[in-house]
């Protein structure tokens, strides 16, 4: 049984509670998404998506072409809009739904 010093013992216990909160920062900050096949959207959603997108993306700027990115880089995008928007969470989760349901 290796014995650790002190300072090893604290850079593994930092190690550890960084790696964890690098975890748990990028899980709070993707969509909602439900457990692989669980998650059913209906067409009114996408269109309620579209309607939030519309009005509150367009208030601000030129609306981007959904198809241009890709899933992933529209979780990033959204993180950094949707505060900016006011979307609450639901919003958020209806637009994130429409945008990449488009492709």
């Amino acid at each position: 049984m290796k014995i650790l010093t002190r300072n090893q013992k604290s850079s593994t216990y930092y190690f550890l509670i960084t790696a964890v909160s690098a975890v748990g920062i990028l899980f709070s900050c993707s969509p909602k998404q439900g457990v692989a096949g669980t998650k059913t959207i209906t067409a009114e959603h996408l269109a309620q998506g579209k309607v939030v997108f519309n009005n509150s993306c367009g208030k601000c700027h030129d609306l981007p072409n959904p198809s241009d990115h890709n899933a992933q880089d529209w979780v990033g995008i959204m993180n950094s809009m949707a505060p900016k928007a006011k979307l609450n969470e639901e919003q958020h989760q209806m637009v994130y739904d429409y945008i990449v349901s488009v492709k």
